[in-house]
C-alpha cells in the first residue's frame, strides 16, 4: 500500500485546509499541519504531498522551512496551492530541486484571498475553494 501525507500549511480563510481535509476523507492520506509541527519523519511515506495559500508568490514559510528540513530525497512529491491571485510552485520547487525531487502532479485553485491589495477590494475569489474545485482536488490526488 502506498503511504501519501500532506503537509499543509493554512493561515488565512482555511482555504488549503478545506481542501486538504476532504482529501483525506476520500483517500488514506496522512495529514500534517506545518505551523503547527514544524517537523516530522517522512521516510515512511511513498508519495508527500505540501498544500499552501500563496504569500507574496510564494508558499507560507512554515512549508518551505518543512520540506528544507524534512523532505527524504527521492520520493514522489506533488503540490496543491490555493490563491487569490495566481498559482506559483517555484519557491517550492527550488527546494525539490536540492533534495533531487521533482513534483509529480500540481493541483491549484482559488482561495478566497483578502492579503494585501485584495483587503482593499474586500477579498477576490469570495466562495472558494467550493465543491468543484474540492472535487477536483481529490481526483487530483486519486489520480497520482
Amino acid at each position: 500500500m502506498m503511504r501519501k501525507v500532506i503537509v499543509y500549511s493554512s493561515v488565512h480563510h482555511g482555504n488549503t485546509e478545506k481542501l486538504v481535509k476532504s482529501i483525506a476523507e476520500e483517500c488514506q492520506v496522512d495529514l500534517i499541519d506545518a505551523v503547527k509541527q514544524p517537523d516530522a519523519d517522512l521516510s515512511s511515506y511513498d508519495t508527500i504531498g505540501f498544500a499552501s495559500g500563496i504569500y507574496f508568490s510564494k508558499f507560507h514559510q512554515s512549508i518551505l522551512g518543512f520540506a528544507e528540513k524534512n523532505l527524504p530525497d527521492d520520493k514522489g512529491v506533488f503540490l496543491i496551492c490555493t490563491y487569490g491571485g495566481s498559482a506559483n510552485y517555484k519557491s517550492i520547487e527550488q527546494i525539490l530541486g536540492k533534495k533531487h525531487s521533482t513534483a509529480i502532479g500540481k493541483f491549484g485553485c482559488k482561495g478566497y484571498d483578502t492579503f494585501g491589495p485584495f483587503k482593499l477590494v474586500g477579498g477576490i475569489a469570495k466562495g472558494h475553494p467550493d465543491g468543484k474545485d474540492i472535487k477536483n482536488a481529490v481526483e487530483f490526488v486519486k489520480g497520482l
